[in-house]
């Protein structure tokens, strides 16, 4: 009991807020006129269980007015009943793309907010594949939630409106047991039917939530990794790892088939169940109405019409049922979007309560005082004190590879929640950090060139000039072009895109992490002139091993191995 009420208590904790947003208006207009069809539907199939009694009387007494007259009512309910369905589907696919829409954007700015997205990795992220998130949970819980509840509105309303039916066609059917009269018998084994079958269904399909919520992982990883080969087909191909990644992949899909297997069998069961409770349903109703109308008491139209209302309420007892299989992959949509949005709480309360402050300066400065930063288990790597690089001045950080010296430049970036001290930033400064594997986003050229800026902050002739000073004169042409970058463009040449990006947004504060290190010596000599001259006040701080680019930089920085274990950066003299 306690994990419905956690269930529902999810529910609507991610139903509630839209309807209180700021589109509340149009959506609560629609989940009206949504709810609004689903009672006018309840409503006509009461007049159409009215017109069963009407009708199959009128063919038992060979009364051919009433008869055609039934017929013309028929029509006209039947066209009511197939404008009411389309235009309640209509809107209902209306609200949920306004609602998945409203719940995509709210996500994606949460999960994109300085930084999240990638301190949720750092923890060891708990919710694995948040595109999958995004782009089907969403989509899922807007499209499941609805149908959902406006099913059981529509078995609460219907039992509302046939119950009173069917007790008075049970008084009239007369039903005796044991010598007593039982008002409302035929409520009393609707009832008792749909219990039965509830409890049975849920005894036989509740592994299903478990199973489907795995299922959704697995494929994801699957598809994961599939694109993951996609991106790096040329370093797999150069090593010949085909025989590798098709071994991995065919191990991730023997756990989905695995898996889905098990799904299978458990939907079987209850496919058995449902499919013979659904055919039992269909006679059950005669078989316990019959017996009046055999013994005179009733004529044909009280008997299809109590048929007919027996059959609305044993449906509408039953809608657990009948929804259960689409109540346990809503039940495994929800966990999986809570876990995310736990996992969201997570990384912002990790940057909330880091004892690593970056604090504005009066002056020019960046500045490291009392840093210690460590790993997401605690194991401290790198110190630094009393580091400071003036507006106009450069240097070179140098240390050992796994030193961490990019683990150091995710602090200052501000990225990097573990560790302690102060990180003091000029007062609006504009910070840009060039990796050493850019990142390109597909697309236009330019747009790839203006990133994160957009395009538009730029003229043809600025882009074009930035990537003849980088020395990519021959993509001069190209800027409106669209392709995936990164396949098209050498290592080289997306480190040059990168440093024509830096140019272009001109940052109060540059880090190069080994942002040259696959350009040859010469060229590298070129850029670092190229960017002293026209960001001569900008502070640089660049990450390398070559001993060429000392002459660049006008201090040197060192992480040096301490008998605590961690690297303390120090500064030298140049």
């Amino acid at each position: 009991m306690r994990s419905i009420f956690a269930f529902l208590a999810d529910v609507r904790r991610l139903a509630v807020p839209y309807f209180m947003g700021e589109d509340r208006w149009p959506g609560r207009a629609l989940l009206a006129a949504v709810i609004f069809l689903e009672l006018a539907t309840v409503f006509l199939n009461v007049q159409f269980n009215e017109w069963n009694a009407r009708f199959y009387n009128a063919v038992q007494e060979k009364n051919f007015p009433v008869f055609k007259n039934e017929l013309l009512y028929f029509c006209g309910l039947a066209a009511l009943f197939i404008a009411t369905g389309v235009y309640q589907l209509y809107l209902q696919q209306w609200l949920r793309i306004r609602w998945r829409n409203w719940l995509t954007e709210k996500y994606l700015s949460r999960w994109l907010s300085g930084g999240t997205h990638y301190r949720m990795r750092t923890v060891g992220d708990p919710a694995d594949n948040p595109d999958q998130r995004i782009a089907e949970d969403l989509e899922l819980f807007t499209l499941r939630t609805l149908e959902l509840s406006i099913g059981l509105l529509s078995a609460v309303v219907t039992l509302a409106s046939f119950v009173v039916i069917l007790w008075t066609l049970s008084d009239e059917a007369g039903v005796v047991l044991f010598g007593f009269r039982v008002p409302g018998y035929l409520i009393w084994v609707s009832l008792v039917y749909a219990c039965v079958g509830t409890w049975i269904t849920h005894l036989i399909g509740n592994v299903l939530a478990a199973l489907n919520f795995q299922q959704q992982r697995l494929e994801a990883d699957f598809r994961y990794h599939l694109v993951r080969i996609r991106e790096n087909g040329e370093q797999i191909a150069l090593l010949a790892g085909e025989d590798v990644e098709r071994a991995e992949l065919g191990t991730r899909f023997a756990k989905l088939v695995a898996n889905f297997r098990a799904i299978m069998t458990a939907t079987k069961r209850l496919t058995w169940f449902t499919s013979g409770y659904g055919q039992v349903s269909i006679v059950f109703p005669y078989v316990v109405v019959s017996p009046a109308y055999f013994a005179g008491t009733i004529q044909l139209g009280i008997l299809f019409q109590t048929a007919s209302a027996f059959n609305e309420v044993q449906k509408a007892f039953s809608f657990f049922v009948r929804a259960y299989t689409v109540l346990a992959e809503y039940r495994s949509v929800i966990q999986r979007l809570t876990g995310f949005e736990t996992a969201i709480v997570g990384a912002h309360t990790l940057q909330a309560e880091s004892a690593l402050h970056r604090n504005e300066r009066s002056d020019r400065v960046l500045s490291l005082n009392g840093v210690l930063l460590w790993l997401p288990n605690h194991e401290p790597v790198v110190a630094a004190d009393g580091i400071a690089v003036a507006a106009g001045d450069s240097a070179l950080v140098m240390g050992p590879t796994g030193s961490g010296k990019s683990t150091l430049f995710r602090a200052i970036a501000g990225i990097w929640p573990f560790g302690t001290g102060t990180i003091g930033l000029p007062h609006g400064a504009r910070l840009f950090v060039l990796p050493q594997r850019p990142y390109l986003p597909f697309g236009r050229l330019d747009e790839a060139l203006a990133y994160p800026d957009p395009v538009d902050r730029f003229s043809a002739d600025d882009l074009r000039a930035a990537l003849a000073a980088v020395g990519l004169p021959q993509l001069e042409s190209r800027l409106a072009d669209e392709a995936i970058w990164p396949h098209v463009l050498s290592q080289g040449e997306q480190q040059r895109l990168s440093l024509a990006r830096a140019l272009l947004a001109k940052p109060d504060i540059l880090l190069l992490d080994e942002a040259t290190s696959a350009i040859d010596e010469e060229g590298e000599a070129t850029l670092y002139r190229l960017l002293a001259e026209r960001l001569p006040n900008a502070t640089l701080v660049s990450i390398g091993h070559r001993s060429t680019l000392q002459a660049f930089h006008k201090k040197r920085l060192e992480l040096v191995a301490e008998p605590d274990g961690v690297r303390h950066l120090e500064p030298a003299v140049v």
